[in-house]
């Protein structure tokens, strides 16, 4: 029998590696700019902090500067055209999500990633249907940390929240996970800065690569 009834991941920097995506379009909307680019390095530490991380880390601007609405359309333009161009699963994963499927239990994926980005990608990397439920970033009224996107997907997939595993890349992911009572690991493989705190986010477990999630389910 599976440990857990479900299985639910974050996207970006667990799942899937969109980070090559999104500095291809934060490059270009540099480029237009006439701006110096960022290497891959320098982007993928920010990639799960979404545009407002994203652009402050390129332009220096947070969202209420006059420019940030005109910059962040282009790049959210720019990276909607070329969703998967490189993003692709992390090594490992396929093998985690074919276990689970194998045992009986489900995954799903909930990502703070708005759907008309979220589904697009799914879609392209052949993950829509597998997946028992998509939670995006706007598909209940509050995103991570706030528990409503968890008990959305467990009440999509006909599970209970402790029946079920948790993993993501970031401290709200954790905190959400552990304010519905799921198992919670860290994958810190993905898109951890050097000023995170992992060991302080109260987690079941820290990961360092996918294949260690088998260790769990």
């Amino acid at each position: 029998m599976p440990k857990y009834d479900a299985v639910f991941f974050d996207l970006d920097g667990t799942l899937v590696d969109t980070a090559p995506d999104l500095a291809y379009a934060l490059n270009q909307v540099l480029a237009e700019h006439h701006a110096p680019m960022l290497s891959l390095e320098t982007i993928r530490p920010v990639a799960s902090d979404g545009s407002p991380g994203l652009i402050n880390l390129a332009f220096g601007i947070s969202p209420d500067a006059p420019e940030y609405p005109a910059i962040q359309a282009r790049f959210i333009e720019l990276y909607r055209l070329h969703i998967n161009r490189e993003s692709r699963l992390f090594d490992g994963i396929e093998n985690v999500l074919q276990t689970i499927e194998k045992s009986g239990s489900k995954w799903g994926v909930i990502t703070n990633k708005p759907a008309f980005l979220t589904d697009p990608l799914m879609q392209a990397l052949n993950l829509s249907q597998r997946a028992s439920c998509i939670v995006s970033g706007d598909t209940t009224a509050n995103s991570k940390p706030h528990p409503d996107p968890m008990l959305f997907a467990c009440t999509a997939s006909n599970v209970s929240p402790e029946n079920c595993l948790y993993i993501g890349d970031a401290q709200r992911d954790i905190e959400a996970g552990n304010i519905v009572n799921m198992d919670t690991l860290i994958a810190h493989y993905g898109y951890l800065k050097s000023t995170d705190q992992p060991e302080t986010w109260q987690a079941k477990a820290t990961i360092y690569k996918p294949e260690e999630i088998l260790n769990w389910i």
